[in-house]
């Protein structure tokens, strides 16, 4: 790889992560060439894309990107594939699927909205984070429920009046 082609994996890889708010690292050595064109296309259908590039183009991407990665660049040894998607359990979910079939890919680490996990222990810890959209709609459903549980009293008491009305309605007819 000369350096005009280094210069634009870098730049690549540096707008990729300036326009990501998820990105996952992970280790594929031992993938069969089947095997990793496999877990490419479980990628593909889970809404992931996924690039292969060297270490030190991805440590120098991702301090042109202007954004804090922390620990994780710790984890940039070995053979390294970076992924991103708009949905931040979409690449776990995506890894956890596929490894059913064996223990490949590892997890390296994962940068979710600032936040940083390290390690293949941190995929079942990604897999049970909620997104923003559940966790806002728990909280629209707490909020709903005492004024249901308000207008279903009144419903229930109205049924109740009514009932009585007519009653009293019919009695003083007859």
């Amino acid at each position: 790889m000369n350096k005009e082609q280094k210069q634009a994996v870098v730049a690549e890889l540096t707008e990729t992560f300036k326009n990501n708010d998820v990105v996952y690292l992970a280790d594929t050595t031992g993938l069969s060439a089947n095997a990793t064109n496999a877990f490419r296309r479980v990628l593909f259908n889970s809404g992931v894309s996924m690039r292969m590039a060297k270490n030190t183009l991805i440590n120098i991407a991702m301090d042109n990107s202007g954004k804090d990665f922390g620990d994780l660049k710790n984890a940039l040894a070995g053979s390294t594939c970076v992924m991103v998607s708009e949905q931040m359990k979409a690449p776990a979910t995506a890894i956890k699927s596929f490894r059913d079939k064996g223990d490949l890919p590892v997890l390296k680490g994962a940068w979710i909205d600032s936040s940083v996990f390290l390690g293949d222990g941190a995929l079942e810890e990604i897999i049970k984070l909620k997104s923003k959209n559940e966790l806002i709609g728990e909280v629209i459903g707490l909020l709903q429920s005492p004024a249901r549980n308000v207008i279903s009293a009144l419903q229930g008491n109205a049924g109740q009046k009514i009932a009585g009305l007519v009653k009293a309605v019919a009695d003083s007819k007859a």
